[in-house]
């Protein structure tokens, strides 16, 4: 089977079987490599069969900075995440460079599913998100939007909140970070 793609939409961040979600942010440079790169992802993606039915989804949020991507994928366990990187990553990645010279793969956390820490629900889809992260025990706040979703490293030490907006507000909390859903990626089963 091969990989739906769903422009604009995000995934579902409560859906069933999710034990592992991993989140990271890449570096383009400018919008016109940041719509490249979204396009070239989703082209590697469909190209190809599936990997594995442990990954569930695989979504893409573009920066309003013009410059970064956030992907967030959701995974039955780390174990499936490992073994694709073994096993498919290599030659995704390969066919995005091509397309998209020099991007900056900048980091990679992972975190387990989220729990909500506010409404939403999945008629609620949001037109921009906010990402707030911080390391330590406290939790960063999580003002206003349409749904907040708290991730918590399996250590504890690492918090990320999501929060969905209905657009992006002209002011946010402080150290916010603001994204335009561009792709989600399933199975289509």
């Amino acid at each position: 089977m091969h990989a739906v793609a769903h422009p604009h939409a995000r995934p579902d961040l409560y859906r069933p079987g999710v034990g592992a979600v991993l989140v990271s942010t890449w570096r383009v440079g400018t919008p016109e490599r940041q719509r490249a790169a979204v396009e070239a992802v989703r082209r590697a993606w469909e190209g190809r069969e599936w990997p594995d039915p442990g990954l569930l989804s695989y979504s893409v949020y573009a920066g309003a900075d013009g410059d970064t991507l956030l992907h967030y994928s959701q995974w039955t366990g780390e174990e499936v995440y490992e073994h694709f990187v073994r096993t498919h990553r290599d030659g995704r990645n390969a066919e995005i460079d091509a397309a998209v010279p020099g991007i900056e793969r900048v980091v990679l956390h992972r975190y387990a599913p989220p729990r909500p820490a506010g409404a939403t629900g999945p008629d609620a889809l949001p037109g921009a998100v906010s990402v707030v992260e911080s390391e330590g025990e406290g939790e960063p706040e999580s003002v206003g939007g349409i749904g907040a979703h708290v991730h918590r490293s399996a250590d504890g030490a690492r918090v990320l909140v999501l929060t969905e907006w209905e657009d992006v507000p002209p002011a946010g909390p402080a150290g916010t970070r603001w994204y335009t859903p561009a792709l989600s990626l399933d199975a289509g089963v």
